[in-house]
């Protein structure tokens, strides 16, 4: 049964999207919602480049909210070859959320088949075809996120899409991060809207080689990442100066069951007592 009913916002591509009471922000930007999905996900990953040398896609999708960023990546492999095979992981924590989705007819801008997959995993967390795999595993990710691992599921390419780190600390901390970065596959990416320093911190201590994402909707870039290097746009002189103040000290949740309440105020602390340059000073050099 639905709960909690949410209210579809248009957004400026014509795509519709939902406002989260409990986060106090849209789930995509005014921008656009599918228009979010291609250029700050589905581009940055090269899923295009990695149809024509695999036979199988494998995505895991963090956060998978309304199911854009995996219908728009269904959408576009798809298009090009129809009989390739596609592995899903998602993730998400509000059921009511893509089920809404599906109820509101808000993904009818998608081809029948992807419409089709969507509402059997919003249904039955599960669904396997001769082309498609997929799980939608309901739950905190910091716990689902097991799941995928115990499976030694490699991924072609993450989408990291959580509410923002002020609003949702619990996944962009150094712990959960980790996790995530253990499922991405040599040769994969993983993508995120976010260009938060303290984001760009965590992805770093874990291994992972950063890069920016062009800007869409938002006037700040988001970030790729991956383990060599390979495509990655590098960062401005702005970008990396940012890195080195406080506002790059990263989320932390030792224990992967912390409140948001708990980890912002973890933070907070090391932050007072760091030596590292107050970003305030960071933008005045660049904004002022």
């Amino acid at each position: 049964m639905i709960e909690n009913k949410l209210t579809p916002k248009i957004t400026d591509d014509g795509s519709y999207t939902f406002f989260s009471d409990e986060f106090e922000e849209l789930f995509h930007s005014h921008s656009g919602a599918k228009q979010e999905a291609q250029y700050k996900f589905i581009e940055p990953c090269q899923i295009k480049e990695k149809i024509t040398i695999k036979n199988t896609i494998k995505i895991l999708d963090v956060c998978y909210g309304l199911g854009y960023n995996t219908a728009t990546c269904l959408e576009t492999i798809w298009a090009i070859n129809p009989n390739i095979k596609i592995e899903l992981f998602a993730l998400e924590n509000d059921i009511n959320v893509p089920l809404q989705a599906i109820d509101a007819n808000l993904l009818n801008n998608f081809s029948p088949s992807v419409i089709d997959v969507l509402t059997s995993l919003a249904n039955n967390y599960k669904i396997e075809t001769k082309i498609f795999k997929g799980q939608l595993l309901q739950g905190d990710a910091r716990q689902t996120i097991q799941t995928v691992i115990n499976q030694n599921f490699q991924a072609d390419a993450i989408f990291l899409d959580p509410f923002s780190p002020p609003k949702c600390p619990q996944l962009w901390t150094v712990e959960f991060i980790k996790l995530v970065s253990q499922c991405l596959g040599k040769e994969g990416y993983l993508a995120t809207y976010s260009c938060a320093a303290s984001v760009r911190t965590a992805l770093q201590l874990t291994g992972l080689k950063i890069g920016a994402t062009r800007s869409i909707g938002r006037r700040s870039p988001g970030t790729l990442a991956n383990w060599n290097s390979n495509n990655l746009s590098p960062l401005s002189q702005q970008e990396t100066e940012h890195l080195q103040t406080r506002a790059a000290i990263p989320y932390r949740d030792p224990t992967l069951k912390d409140t948001a309440q708990s980890i912002k105020k973890r933070r907070q602390k090391e932050q007072d007592c760091s030596s590292l340059e107050p970003s305030s000073h960071w933008k005045k050099r660049w904004f002022n």
